[in-house]
């Protein structure tokens, strides 16, 4: 299925892009255009490539056909050394956080200004404080990951996934194991960032209210392909049954059958 049309040349492309992994195909033969600035939401049922599909972006799976293209250059076919000038562009926010346990909230989100930017110390203490501040935990950086709520933790996550000023961020699932009002915080700071660094955000998502809340597109993956892709308020009203028993949490009829017929 095509994507829905939109002005300017993508940021990301993914071009017949299919990957399998022994017998189960993942991605079959898709193409979408990631526009700049916008936010996408993938959603989908769990083992239906998701996932998957965040890695090819960043280049940690390669196709095993078709092609990934970042800012109109071809990365599925460049090696390791050449990927980390693309991978600097992109932030990645994991499903759990993924911070280093054993050191504290600043040492974690200078890291990557360690290994990947030529700065003072003292410069890479303010760029730790400026992004702290923007996901609003200022004076925090003292503190272990121990210390934090999970809120907390996504949140400095989140500081440092944008402390390299990437083009795009990639969200794993963003709001996983957060009540409703942290989830509604990282939905906030989602939307803040695009607007105030226009960052282009792709967001892997099962929470429908925060879809509904952040995504400028919404598009499914199911069975390997797209299903469905539009824009925001038409997606929501899809006559779909599969994207309405998905919207709102409703299992398949016969698989309702089945369970109910057991005795």
């Amino acid at each position: 299925m095509p994507s829905p049309p939109s002005d300017g040349d993508p940021i990301i492309r993914l071009v017949n892009v299919s990957k399998s992994f022994g017998s189960l195909v993942v991605m079959d033969r898709v193409s979408l255009d990631f526009q700049r600035g916008q936010t996408t939401v993938i959603i989908g049922p769990s083992g239906t490539g998701k996932s998957v599909l965040l890695k090819h972006i960043v280049g940690l799976l390669r196709p095993d056909s078709g092609e990934v293209q970042f800012d109109g250059q071809r990365i599925d076919h460049l090696n390791e050394a050449k990927l980390v000038g693309v991978r600097m562009k992109i932030g990645l926010l994991f499903q759990m956080g993924a911070l280093f346990d054993s050191i504290n909230v600043e040492q974690n989100i200078c890291f990557p200004l360690v290994e990947h930017a030529r700065m003072s110390p003292a410069k890479r203490l303010d760029r730790c404080h400026q992004v702290l501040e923007m996901v609003g935990l200022s004076g925090i950086g003292g503190k272990m990951p121990d210390e934090l709520s999970g809120g907390q933790r996504k949140r400095v996550a989140l500081a440092r996934a944008i402390v390299l000023e990437p083009q795009v961020v990639l969200y794993d699932e963003p709001t996983t194991g957060l009540d409703p009002i942290r989830a509604d915080e990282i939905n906030e700071l989602i939307v803040a960032l695009s607007k105030r660094l226009g960052i282009t955000s792709v967001v892997v998502t099962h929470d429908m209210a925060s879809a509904a809340k952040i995504a400028d597109r919404i598009l499914m993956l199911y069975d390997g392909q797209i299903v469905a892709d539009d824009v925001t308020e038409k997606f929501l009203k899809s006559d779909q049954d599969l994207v309405q028993r998905f919207i709102k949490g409703q299992a398949d009829p016969a698989v309702i059958d089945r369970i109910r017929g057991v005795r």
